[in-house]
Order: structure tokens, then C-alpha cells, then sequence
């Protein structure tokens, strides 16, 4: 059963007794070099995030096994990963595994390699057939993917605990019938969602007489 945080009521403590809970925490990227007013909702996002999370901790209890998307290593070597791979998650997962909460490798580095691949085949496919095949290949390797994050969880989540994970939206990972998931939605989100959705109208002009003029 899922839950979003932030757009429903709060549902009473004594639901979640005794059982396993992940905590969905949407995955946010900045990019190199982003403009100023995007980093600003950027780091309102986080801090949001932040906050839900932790009142969701004083609430059920506190997170014992982190998750984290392209995250392939537990201990140091995943946290190493993650500073590179997230500043803005690391911050979050560094002062959590302080505490002793654990890291726990969610990811199969073939995989997540493979469904890359596919994804930068995407970006610079020309013809439609050849998109239409990669298309395929992509949602083949996707599904395989997500398979395998929700059977690690499944297998490292122990009855009562409760898991963090990191990961983006939109994604198709399916969970056991007996686990809650509560489903973090910081409301700075929707604002990120406008700003990119805006910056790429303002972006296809540009790019059209761009071409025009090398044309």
C-alpha cells in the first residue's frame, strides 16, 4: 500500500506497528552549472525533504537500511559513490549512518549499466525505426532493473523496519503486498517541475533558428 506525504491526511502511528515501511524519497539532480533561481528551489526542495523525513522518523521510528538508486556498494565505498553521485542525498545518508543506520546496496551494476546505455542511445537515435527499437530495449532493460531493486528490498527489509530510498520519479518499482510505502512529495517539487517544463519551451526556440542558421 502506498501513501503520498504532503497531499493526503496523515495516517495514525498505530497502522504502521509491527510492519516493514519504506520511506520514498524522490530523487532530485542539480547539474553542473545550474542557474541561480533553479538552485534555489533545488535546495527549498531538499531542505523540505529533509524535514518531512525526519518528522516521519519521529512519528514511526527511526530509518534502519538506506536505498539508494545507482548506489552498488554498502559501508564507505557506497557513501563514497554517493557523495559524487548526489551531494544533496549524501547529506541526508551521512548523518543517518552516524547513527548506524545501513547502507544497503540496492542495485545490480550490470543492470543499471545496460539501462544507461540504452538511455544515451535515446538521446542521439536519428530515425524513428532505430527509436522505436531502442524503445523496446530500454523498457526491457528497465523492467529488469526495478525487478531486481524491489526483490533486494524484499530480502534485506526485516519485519518492523523501516527503509529510506532514494530514487527518481517515475519509476516502476513494484512492492511486496505486506510492506507500507509512504511516498515523500516536497511542495517546492512541483515548482522544480514547472521551472523545467518552462526552461525547455524557452530552450526548442533557440535550438530551431540555431539550426536555421548553420543550415
Amino acid at each position: 500500500m502506498s501513501e503520498e506525504l504532503g497531499k493526503i491526511e496523515k495516517p495514525p502511528v498505530e497502522k504502521f506497528a509491527g510492519v516493514r515501511k519504506v520511506i520514498a524519497v524522490p530523487l532530485i539532480f542539480s547539474g553542473k552549472n545550474a542557474p541561480q533561481d533553479f538552485m534555489e528551489l533545488y535546495n527549498r526542495c531538499w531542505g523540505q525533504i529533509a524535514g518531512q523525513v525526519e518528522k516521519l522518523e519521529a512519528r514511526l521510528g527511526r530509518v534502519t537500511r538506506i536505498y539508494h538508486e545507482m548506489v552498488f556498494a554498502g559501508g564507505q565505498e557506497g557513501m563514497k559513490i554517493l557523495e559524487q553521485l548526489n551531494p544533496s542525498s549524501h547529506q541526508m545518508v551521512k548523518a543517518r549512518s552516524e547513527n548506524g543506520t545501513k547502507i544497503q546496496p540496492v542495485e545490480d551494476a550490470e543492470l543499471a549499466a545496460e539501462n544507461m546505455d540504452w538511455e544515451r542511445c535515446l538521446m542521439v537515435a536519428m530515425s524513428e525505426k532505430a527509436r522505436t527499437r531502442i524503445l523496446e530495449f530500454h523498457a526491457d532493460s528497465s523492467a529488469r532493473r526495478y525487478d531486481y531493486i524491489g526483490r533486494k528490498i524484499d530480502e534485506t527489509l526485516a519485519q518492523g523496519e523501516i527503509g529510506l530510498l532514494f530514487i527518481r520519479e517515475g519509476h516502476r518499482v513494484q512492492f511486496p503486498g505486506d510492506m507500507e510505502i509512504l511516498n515523500v512529495y516536497p511542495p517546492a517539487l512541483d515548482e522544480i517541475h514547472r521551472w523545467l517544463r518552462d526552461y525547455g519551451q524557452r530552450m526548442r526556440p533557440a535550438e530551431g533558428k540555431e539550426g536555421s542558421q548553420t543550415g
